[in-house]
């Protein structure tokens, strides 16, 4: 493996502005911005739009599907299933 192909792997912070979350993880990606850490260190930040505190699926906030209705849209549609596999019951 070449060395020098890979990319830069180095500390970074990613930030939630949403939430007002922020955590350090590595990565490679690269920002111009900087942030003081707890640690007293400087490491480069990225600001994201979502991240597991902001993300509905996460808060469980998350829209529920009302799949009762659904059902019963689709048998109201269709039939309710009571003609059996046969076919439609007319002749």
């Amino acid at each position: 493996m070449q060395q020098d192909k890979q990319p830069d792997y180095h500390p970074v912070v990613f930030r939630d502005r949403a939430a007002g979350y922020a955590f350090l993880t590595r990565s490679t990606a690269t920002s111009e911005r900087t942030i003081d850490w707890d640690d007293g260190e400087t490491y480069p930040v990225v600001d994201v739009e979502i991240s597991s505190e902001s993300h509905p699926f996460y808060t469980g906030k998350a829209r529920t599907v009302d799949s009762e209705g659904r059902i019963a849209q689709f048998e109201r549609r269709y039939g309710g299933g009571s003609q059996g596999a046969s076919g439609s019951g007319t002749a």
